[in-house]
């Protein structure tokens, strides 16, 4: 619940720059954004059938079209429908906590263990067996994306807009005390929901599930908080420059993170679905990442572009980019604000 929050809420924001940069180049916006979507949306149905069942760009971009069509929407409007879209999804699991018996439309324990050995069987299998797997789940991807991933989306999008009107990370490092308190209270909250949503059964209980809802943009906005003190710290202030560059091609690392999943745990790479251990997963996490920034790094050195960044500014465009190349692919004077930091 944590890091798709905040993407969305990026999204939202990026929406705003979107706006800007057809205004910019003298285009229609709502054409320029609707080829956007329709790119992104091709590129989440290939994700689902080739490498990963769990794919959220297609939702994101149903849900943008919903945004596309509220972009004209005045600052209160679009806070006031944020906070009632959230709120809806808040009630209504809270309703289906009580009135509404799980088990009468999820598998029992032992049923969902002998689904998931199947489900492992076809990741180790051949490249039908593969996509099979992937097909399979996408009843209960349209579930989640309906229910739940679908209008928490919609509301971070129009959050992320609003921000990006009122400018709000250009003014959040002149805020020091701002962003304490929302530390302050966002990391008890968020991990004491965290914690508690773990001890209620997860994604097993519609409960935990409803506080997990509850309590996660609290421990988001307290790792945001974190993140812009870090950045604009002394010494520590490099760590922009450190994160800049897997965060200029954040689609394709999303999608290379799926590309490493397949080669480490389906049968056509390593076969080690199944077989590791959740330690070792989570060092695993941690050491893709770390490759990926180095990796964005030495990319962005020689392209303007991410691989996934430039097909779909292709299609958003309708026209090929201008490649570029070194350093970053930034006009020299801002490449050097951004590495003295003062951008």
């Amino acid at each position: 619940m944590k890091f798709y929050l905040l993407f969305s809420f990026l999204f939202g924001y990026s929406f705003v720059l979107q706006a800007e940069a057809a205004r910019r180049a003298s285009q229609a916006f709502v054409p320029r954004m609707l080829r956007r979507t329709l790119g992104l949306f091709l590129i989440g149905v290939a994700h689902i059938v080739l490498l990963y069942g769990g794919d959220v760009l297609t939702t994101y971009a149903v849900v943008c079209l919903i945004l596309l069509a509220m972009h004209r929407v005045r600052d209160v409007v679009a806070l006031r429908t944020a906070v009632a879209i959230y709120a809806f999804v808040v009630v209504s699991l809270v309703v289906s906590a009580v009135f509404i018996d799980r088990a009468t439309f999820m598998p029992t324990h032992g049923e969902a263990l002998t689904n998931a050995a199947g489900q492992t069987q076809l990741m180790l299998g051949g490249p039908v067996d593969i996509v099979r797997q992937h097909i399979d789940g996408l009843g209960l991807l349209v579930l989640q994306a309906v229910s739940l991933q679908g209008p928490t989306a919609l509301a971070m999008f129009l959050l992320g807009m609003l921000a990006a009107r009122r400018r709000l990370f250009s003014a959040l490092p002149s805020r020091p005390r701002l962003l304490r308190w929302i530390q302050i209270v966002g990391f008890p909250v968020g991990i004491g929901g965290g914690v508690v949503y773990a001890l209620l059964g997860a994604d097993t209980n519609t409960g935990a599930v409803a506080v997990g809802v509850v309590t996660a943009p609290f421990l988001t906005a307290a790792y945001v908080a974190a993140l812009v003190q870090l950045m604009h710290r002394g010494r520590l202030s490099r760590l922009r420059n450190v994160l800049a560059p897997v965060g200029r091609i954040a689609l394709t690392n999303y999608l290379a993170q799926s590309v490493v999943g397949f080669v480490l745990f389906t049968g056509i790479g390593f076969g080690l679905a199944g077989r590791v251990s959740p330690p070792v997963l989570l060092l695993t996490a941690f050491g893709v990442f770390a490759g990926l920034v180095v990796v964005s790094d030495w990319w962005l050195g020689r392209h303007r572009y991410g691989p996934a960044e430039y097909l779909l500014r292709w299609f958003t465009n309708w026209r090929r980019p201008t490649a570029g190349s070194g350093s970053n692919a930034l006009g020299g004077k801002q490449l050097r604000e951004v590495r003295g930091g003062r951008e």
